[in-house]
């Protein structure tokens, strides 16, 4: 597979690796993305590259909470100056405070809005704003109480990143605080038991195929025996205390983990949603003469 510039140029900006490294590493996975990430890994020449990072979309992501329930929407459009439009922001708090009824996103889209389905009004402001705009996905969370934050706030709550954190007891303020906790670090599940096994297991070829080149090449090698029931496990811990909810060190109070000050609290963490606008999505690169070019072409 003929490896790209533009490949190398997106390998270097998800793992801030080097550009002959990042070329030899396609060159050795045959253009693959994933695969090239992890060799860079294995040699020591990029850490783990978040697809959440990819963020081209535009758009808001709303938060409302009721009760014991709390919901997360997000609302793409093309451009961030039509996600400062108070008239998209009005229309997705509209959005926001309909999905606390429903279950889905696509209920959300048939739920009545002031006599209009959520579909309709979506796209009768497409046709007064001129610019595509895409109710993308919701998520809803449930608990004896919900904390929301929203970070880089457009307006109450809108931003770029959402966040809900449901407990079960007393909520003394302490979710809140977890809710600000997760837009920072971005954990990848509440606990081990939510992490997909698939992830799991290649961080763990990637380590051990880390650990058997380190020691290699080591002056003084260590027992195979020696890499797997210590070294491996370690790093495995290490990997689950960074990327779990619950095994992370609270940033609030770094010498406690998010787990031990919900515990001080007199609370349970049920579970978190945290959406930011655009994670996944990747946008058309065009470059500006080009742009102009197809404008006047009309």
């Amino acid at each position: 597979m003929a490896i790209t510039a533009q490949m190398v140029k997106e390998l270097r900006e998800s793992t801030g690796a080097g550009m002959m490294d990042a070329k030899k590493a396609l060159t050795e996975t045959d253009g693959d993305m994933e695969a090239a990430v992890d060799w860079l890994r294995t040699k020591g020449l990029a850490k783990a590259a978040k697809k959440a990072g990819r963020t081209a979309a535009e758009g808001l992501v709303g938060v409302a909470v009721s009760g014991g329930t709390g919901v997360a929407v997000e609302v793409n459009s093309e451009t961030d100056f039509v996600a400062k439009n108070a008239d998209f922001q009005t229309m997705v708090t509209g959005f926001t405070q309909a999905a606390l009824s429903v279950d889905d996103v696509e209920a959300l889209k048939a739920a009545d809005m002031g006599g209009k389905t959520v579909e309709t009004t979506l796209q009768e402001t497409i046709a007064v704003i001129g610019e595509n705009m895409t109710l993308r996905r919701m998520a809803k969370i449930s608990g004896d109480s919900v904390a929301a934050y929203v970070h880089n706030a457009a307006a109450d709550g809108l931003g770029k990143i959402g966040v809900l954190v449901a407990v079960k007891g007393a909520d003394n303020g302490i979710a809140k605080q977890i809710a600000m906790h997760i837009a920072a670090t971005s954990p990848m599940a509440l606990s081990e038991a939510d992490l997909d096994p698939t992830l799991v297991e290649r961080e763990r070829a990637v380590q051990t195929q880390k650990a058997l080149e380190e020691n290699a090449a080591s002056a003084k090698p260590k027992p195979d025996s020696v890499i797997e029931n210590n070294i491996i496990p370690g790093r495995m811990k290490k990997f689950l205390e960074e990327n779990t909810l619950l095994g992370q060190k609270f940033v609030i109070n770094p010498d406690v983990t998010v787990a031990e000050a919900a515990k001080q609290a007199g609370v349970e963490i049920l579970g978190f949603v945290r959406m930011a606008v655009g994670e996944g999505i990747e946008k058309e690169k065009e470059d500006f003469a080009a742009e102009v070019a197809k404008t006047l072409a009309g």
